[in-house]
């Protein structure tokens, strides 16, 4: 049996359950990779709802205390500080906890998806040294065909 002109490799000895085809190699080895990865980004989505929408909140808070501001200045019927500063703090306060959320956020989310870019380069490049490797210990072993002996 030709091992790697039809595709099919056998155990590192030539020895075991016997041939197994290379493409139900790769496709188990890729099954096997997409599956860890699909883990490993399991968490990324929280990562970016978090960074892109606590911006949001926090210039909903913003709004929320200029508007408090605003309400003062009418019931006082004068634009005072003491009248707008604690609208314009409560402004400031959720603007700054919406980026100190999303910054964050952002950077882990960065971080993480170039580390589960990489792992996905290095899984990749291990199958295929693997499945080369496989190849070439199957055609080194191959038997040498009864007539064809010297």
């Amino acid at each position: 049996m030709e091992r790697v002109g039809s595709g099919r490799v056998e155990g590192r000895d030539g020895v075991g359950a016997g041939p197994v085809d290379r493409h139900v190699l790769e496709r188990t080895a890729s099954h096997l990779a997409q599956s860890q990865l699909t883990r490993l980004e399991s968490y990324l989505p929280f990562l970016a709802t978090t960074g892109n929408i606590t911006p949001f909140i926090g210039l909903l808070g913003t709004v929320m205390g200029i508007i408090d501001a605003f309400r003062e200045i009418g019931t006082q019927g004068t634009a005072s500080i003491s009248a707008v500063a604690p609208g314009v703090a409560e402004a400031l306060v959720a603007t700054a906890a919406g980026l100190f959320t999303a910054i964050p956020a952002v950077i882990a989310y960065n971080y993480f998806l170039i580390r589960i870019r990489n792992t996905a380069f290095r899984l990749d490049s291990v199958t295929l040294e693997l499945l080369a490797s496989l190849s070439t210990t199957a055609s080194k072993t191959r038997p040498v065909p009864v007539g064809a002996q010297g």
